[in-house]
């Protein structure tokens, strides 16, 4: 069973070519890994799949949904696409609890088990605006996964992290995957890959290939 599936996919900008007739499926309840160099067309990819940019051409399917026919954006899905974008004067937890709001799904003991999930504290009053890289990247997969997603669509959520922040975030998400969900990831560090990832697909000017 695929959780997401790509025919024929391709994102042009005028004259430039982003995604290059892209097809794959990936399996549910596995991690897959996106490498690539900067501007192969990772993180477009990852847009085209969560709604947020639509294809020129080709078809989308998440959980079997058309993405752009039978809905918009994806349903039951986690998103870390680029830097987690909060209200610097909010803290970790009113953040995502502004959030949370939007799709009445979840109440406090969610938010608060999703922050201290990732290693923050749900009580501390601090501004986000005076987080660190690596405590907004955490703060960014609290909020991806606080409503219990099936589905995780992860670019470079490693970034700003320490040693030990990595050693944490590799354990959670091995931790989901165990739980049964599928897991999306770009990296630019072969080790999240090698540890993380069950398939492999290389992204190079628009075009991607199977690695494993």
């Amino acid at each position: 069973m695929d959780a997401i599936t790509i025919k024929n996919l391709t994102k042009k900008f005028k004259t430039a070519t982003v995604l290059d007739d892209v097809n794959i499926a990936f399996e549910k309840g596995k991690v897959h890994g996106l490498i690539g160099r900067n501007g192969s067309g990772k993180t477009m990819l990852m847009k085209c799949i969560c709604g947020i940019v639509p294809p020129t051409t080709g078809e989308i399917y998440v959980n079997d949904q058309r993405i752009g026919k039978d809905t918009d954006i994806p349903k039951n899905v986690g998103v870390i696409i680029e830097t987690p974008g909060f209200i610097p004067s909010y803290s970790a937890y009113n953040n995502l609890k502004f959030l949370a709001v939007l799709n009445n799904k979840i109440g406090k003991e969610e938010i608060r088990n999703a922050i201290k999930s990732v290693g923050l504290n749900p009580n501390d009053k601090k501004h986000v605006g005076k987080f660190s890289l690596g405590m907004r990247q955490r703060l960014g997969l609290a909020q991806a996964i606080m409503e219990n997603p099936d589905l995780l669509i992860l670019d470079e959520p490693m970034n700003g992290l320490d040693k030990d922040g990595v050693k944490d975030m590799r354990q959670y998400l091995l931790d989901l995957k165990a739980r049964g969900k599928t897991i999306l990831i770009a990296s630019h560090s072969a080790e999240d890959i090698d540890v993380l990832c069950d398939t492999v697909c290389e992204m190079d000017r628009g075009k991607l290939t199977v690695i494993r």
